[in-house]
């Protein structure tokens, strides 16, 4: 599930191979100016939440960790996981920090995202990216009422996975 600036991204990745990573429909706390496109990969998963004790003492459902399959063309091409953490079959992986969100599309929708990298493995793909946007996110929010310190949610997400390098 696809559309708009990041499937114009991708197709043009697909394309020419690379493509300024800035377009109209991107946030502007979260374009990436200057950037070039590295890899368009659309994520399909879901949010892990826990319910735990808040500061007020109180449960709430916090998010644990992402799981989800980094694809292109319809072939699994990596997985996305805890740190955040995103890795290719080639062996190359990146670890970001969010830098700056700009809400979903709906309140079901988790946040779009601009992450700095900040630890790189393997010599791949992503051994050049610095910058991740999360753009089209569809599902992965969760805020019902938790009961039980413990308990996991899993909530579907779907996001496009935009690797940028200066």
């Amino acid at each position: 599930h696809t559309s708009g600036s990041a499937l114009a991204v991708a197709a043009c990745v697909i394309a020419f191979g690379s493509t300024p990573a800035q377009s109209a429909e991107i946030p502007g706390n979260i374009a990436a100016e200057g950037k070039t496109v590295v890899l368009a990969l659309h994520g399909e998963g879901a949010q892990l939440y826990e319910c735990r004790t808040d500061a007020q003492g109180g449960l709430a459902w916090r998010l644990r960790e992402p799981i989800a399959s980094l694809m292109q063309a319809g072939k699994t091409l990596g997985r996305h996981f805890v740190g955040p953490t995103w890795e290719l079959a080639d062996g190359s992986a990146v670890v970001g920090k969010v830098a700056a969100q700009a809400p979903g599309a709906t309140a079901r929708d988790i946040a779009q995202l601009k992450l700095n990298i900040i630890e790189h493995r393997g010599a791949g793909k992503l051994a050049s990216v610095t910058v991740i946007q999360r753009l089209d996110t569809h599902g992965g929010a969760y805020a019902a009422k938790c009961d039980v310190a413990g308990a996991i949610h899993v909530e579907p997400y779907s996001a496009e996975y935009i690797f940028l390098a200066d």
